[in-house]
């Protein structure tokens, strides 16, 4: 519809805005044009309403991210991704929340932020759900977009975060959406949730295994209980190496510078005397004699009747004894020795004893033999590695008949092992196989490992020597 006039041209009260129009439609007539009117274009624009204010809106646009933070100002920049036109409602990301403050719809709210210190903070999903919460004390300037959270100090934000200053309902929920992202500051946070999460998971393993570790000891404590007790050996021990006083080896110098016609000693039991000169074979190389080496088993069995709690039930046939019983008429003769091992003489039979040791002396060397009931085996010991598969067939002999002429009772000993023991201390030299000897006597009957070497071997001199002249081993 339009209305027409005679000039062609719209009735000047058209053009007001707040023309009344009358109820009822009005009917055509003719106007006249006041030209009188400026018809100027400021008059113009005079005549139409004041123009209104748009309501605020979110422009979201994409923008070219900032290489580099924003420095810590009052003002907000968006510092990449997307964000808002607007500077009241400067917005970042974490993890597609969205954090405002002063939201328009809520600036009823204002006056209780400043009356009281409670400002009331949302956050925002990108899907539309909000999260309301409130943070006391705290006036947050931030947003939070696109993987970021900016505020006028990053840092002081991890500060608060760290401090638990910011009380937020349902923070575990926004806490879990944060894209710890190192483009933007957040090393610290970022650093402190991975090394909880690798704590976490490693906790887990260290109580798995803990769990097996108690297991695999309940499991060895139950088959330690089910293996045979077996008799304790000292490794190294410390008693057959203990130091000479300074009095003691006094006493062995002056025994070695002594006259060799003065009797140094008389062991009354077995009437054997060491003399000046016998002494002398325990000096540094020299081979030991038959007087000191049968003197010193004496030694070692009187030893053993003193403690028998800490030896073993052992008998030391003196260095005649195999000589004798093989030099018979027609060679092995056992009758030459019967007499030697009566019950009445020992006050024990050689079957009660779990070692028989018989030193084997071979024109210039001297070597071990054991006929070992305990372990059921006949050993050879030899410093020098020698072997001599004679010596136990004989010792098998004598120790079926031993037992057959004290008990008169038949053994077998063919199922005994003849042992050539190999893993034993060497000798490297031509005169202290008889200290080798005498050693191996002494640790078997203690129920010890062979644990010593050539170098013990000058201290094991002084040390016969100091037992000899008191006429006690240690």
């Amino acid at each position: 519809m339009a209305v027409i006039t005679s000039n062609g041209k719209r009735p000047q009260h058209c053009l007001t805005v707040n023309h009344n129009y009358p109820s009822k439609r009005p009917r055509l007539s003719r106007m006249t044009h006041n030209h009188t009117e400026s018809t100027s274009m400021v008059s113009r624009i005079s005549r139409y309403p004041e123009a209104k204010q748009p309501f605020n809106r979110e422009i979201h646009a994409p923008f070219r991210p900032r290489k580099f933070d924003f420095s810590t100002s009052s003002s907000f920049k968006p510092s990449g991704g997307y964000g808002y036109s607007n500077n009241e409602n400067v917005r970042n990301d974490i993890g597609g929340c969205v954090l405002f403050k002063n939201h328009p719809r809520d600036s009823h709210k204002d006056a209780v932020s400043q009356d009281s210190g409670v400002e009331e903070v949302h956050f925002i999903e990108e899907h539309g759900r909000e999260l309301r919460s409130v943070a006391e004390g705290h006036h947050l300037d931030a947003k939070v977009i696109n993987g970021g959270l900016q505020q006028q100090s990053t840092s002081s934000v991890v500060s608060e975060l760290s401090n638990s200053n910011l009380n937020v309902v349902s923070a575990a929920k926004v806490f879990d959406t944060l894209s710890l992202s190192p483009e933007y500051d957040l090393s610290s946070v970022h650093a402190y949730r991975k090394l909880l999460e690798t704590v976490v998971k490693r906790t887990d393993k260290i109580n798995r295994l803990s769990l097996e570790i108690q297991l695999t000891e309940k499991l060895k404590s139950t088959f330690n209980l089910l293996l045979p007790k077996k008799e304790l050996i000292e490794e190294v021990p410390s008693v057959p190496f203990v130091p000479l006083t300074k009095e003691e080896e006094d006493e062995v110098a002056c025994a070695f510078s002594a006259n060799r016609k003065k009797v140094l000693v008389t062991h009354e039991k077995s009437n054997i005397e060491i003399s000046g000169e016998n002494f002398q074979c325990l000096r540094p190389h020299a081979w030991l004699n038959n007087e000191v080496i049968n003197l010193y088993l004496e030694l070692l069995k009187e030893r053993e009747r003193r403690e028998p709690h800490k030896f073993l039930n052992c008998h030391f046939f003196n260095t005649f004894f195999y000589i004798k019983l093989i030099n018979g008429k027609n060679g092995y003769d056992f009758n030459s020795v019967r007499r030697w091992t009566s019950k009445k003489k020992l006050g024990y039979g050689l079957h009660e004893c779990d070692k028989i040791f018989v030193p084997i002396h071979k024109e210039i060397h001297w070597c071990l033999a054991v006929i070992n009931t305990k372990d059921k085996k006949f050993q050879y010991l030899d410093s020098l590695k020698g072997m001599d598969t004679q010596v136990l067939k004989v010792l098998a002999r004598y120790f079926v008949d031993e037992v057959k002429d004290k008990t008169g009772k038949d053994i077998d000993v063919s199922s005994w092992e003849k042992e050539f023991v190999e893993d034993l201390p060497e000798q490297e030299n031509g005169y202290d196989c008889g200290v080798f000897m005498i050693k191996y006597t002494d640790f078997y009957s203690r129920n010890l490992g062979l644990c010593f070497n050539q170098e013990h071997m000058p201290y094991f001199r002084r040390k016969t020597a100091k037992e000899i002249l008191r006429l006690k081993a240690d």
